[in-house]
């Protein structure tokens, strides 16, 4: 059985943890999930589809947690892995919101809030990389917040396209945007608590030198 790479901790490089595979089974899930993003676009706004929309949506959103886990079933955790699991995911909510923004669904004020939280996260990893370091495991709450969003956006898609259940959905799936929002923000926050240690660590040892 293939051994898993150790976490990362503050103040540790990222060379070496991970994998150099590439063609893994996860790794394909991720690519497949990523072809979804344009097919969705088209479909919602090009073709005003939104039932077809929906389904691109809901499958390829709320699978987000199944290339991770078959990563670690077969023991196949790779660094591109790794990395294009969180991009796929924050795509699909770029892209989505996106998407929602222009057709309606959502208020510019909720797009604005989790682009905002975006900003923060790159200006993170801009810190991070200017310190030699590559970006940190993804913490569970910002898993959840993606989790939630992912969920909610379907949902909330589904009270436009299926109008016998376009009250009940509407409510349900504002519901888990505003708990994703919220949880997405406080994963901002431990971010940003990692990279200021990571900071306070690297700097008196790059004094020393």
């Amino acid at each position: 059985m293939a051994r898993r790479p150790a976490p990362w901790a503050p103040g540790q490089p990222l060379d070496g943890i991970f994998s150099e595979r590439v063609a893994t089974v996860p790794n394909v899930i991720s690519f497949v999930r990523l072809l979804g993003v344009p097919l969705f676009l088209w479909l919602l706004i090009a073709e005003d589809a939104k039932l077809a929309a929906l389904i691109v949506l809901a499958i390829g959103g709320t699978t987000d947690w199944v290339d991770g886990w078959v990563a670690r079933r077969l023991g196949q955790v790779s660094r591109l892995g790794e990395l294009l699991d969180p991009f796929v995911d924050r795509l699909y909510i770029v892209a989505t919101l996106v998407a929602f923004t222009l057709t309606a669904v959502v208020p510019w004020e909720f797009t604005a809030a989790l682009v905002a939280r975006e900003a923060v996260l790159i200006v993170c990893l801009l810190i991070l990389r200017a310190h030699g370091y590559g970006p940190p495991p993804v913490h569970y709450v910002g898993k959840s917040a993606t989790f939630m969003l992912l969920v909610s956006f379907p949902i909330l898609l589904m009270s436009q396209a299926v109008a016998p259940v376009s009250a009940v959905a509407h409510a349900i799936g504002w519901a888990c945007a505003i708990w994703g929002l919220v949880l997405y923000w406080i994963a901002a926050f431990f971010y940003i608590y990692q990279v200021s240690r990571l900071i306070r660590v690297a700097e008196p040892a790059s004094g020393q030198a």
